[in-house]
């Protein structure tokens, strides 16, 4: 996928003496650093162009396209640059590992009072990361939804019809669930779970908390 980016910023970096520039690359659904490589001004370019990453191999010199061998693409979301414009950010979704020892990011050896131990792969905690930028997302638009009330929206619909209608959806939801469980059929609960969190957010929203009071309340309960 190309990304529709003005080229004209890649005037304004600092390449250093060797004409590179390191650029960190980070999981943009998540936040978790995958990598730090080197870019020359053709790779920037060719990454630009094709809305994947692209690098420069130091120890090869030559440009190298990641995932290319190992199918393992960047999909470049967005790029950034720092204050001093000598080191660029790539913010992409990674498709399987971006370590090509198969740990999604290079940055899997962790320094603890006992040593060094390898990290065994967060996908766990990057999906967790995951749901939670999208419970963000979803709350935000359902918050808009409250604020514009715009026709022939569903969220609009249950703010017009009150506390007891968004009540008995979460309940109908709860239900849904229950039942889905019950007949262990995955998709069934994937589906309704998702049906239950959007109304509990509705609910949420009507009731004025916002999830950060949830996220102190789990915190606390953590400890």
């Amino acid at each position: 996928m190309k990304i529709d980016l003005s080229k004209d910023f890649v005037e304004q970096l600092k390449f250093n003496s060797h004409g590179l520039i390191p650029a960190i690359v980070q999981e943009v659904d998540t936040g978790e650093v995958l990598m730090l490589a080197y870019q020359n001004r053709e790779a920037l370019l060719k990454t630009l162009e094709t809305g994947t990453t692209w690098f420069y191999s130091r120890s090869r010199q030559e440009l190298w396209h990641k995932g290319a061998t190992s199918g393992h693409y960047q999909e470049v979301q967005a790029i950034y640059y720092d204050c001093d414009a000598d080191t660029v950010l790539m913010q992409v979704r990674q498709a399987g590992a971006a370590c090509h020892k198969g740990y999604h990011s290079c940055f899997h050896n962790r320094i603890t009072p006992e040593g060094v131990i390898q990290e065994e792969d967060r996908s766990t905690m990057n999906e967790a990361r995951r749901l939670g930028n999208i419970l963000g997302e979803l709350a935000e638009v359902i918050e808009q939804r409250k604020a514009e009330m715009p026709e022939g929206s569903y969220t609009t619909y249950l703010f017009n019809k009150g506390l007891d209608k968004i009540l008995k959806k979460v309940g109908e939801e709860a239900s849904e669930v229950i039942i889905a469980s019950k007949n262990e059929k995955r998709e069934e609960i994937v589906y309704e779970v998702s049906d239950l969190i959007y109304h509990l957010l509705v609910l949420l929203a009507q009731q004025e908390v916002d999830l950060g009071a949830i996220a102190a309340e789990l915190a606390e309960r953590r400890k």
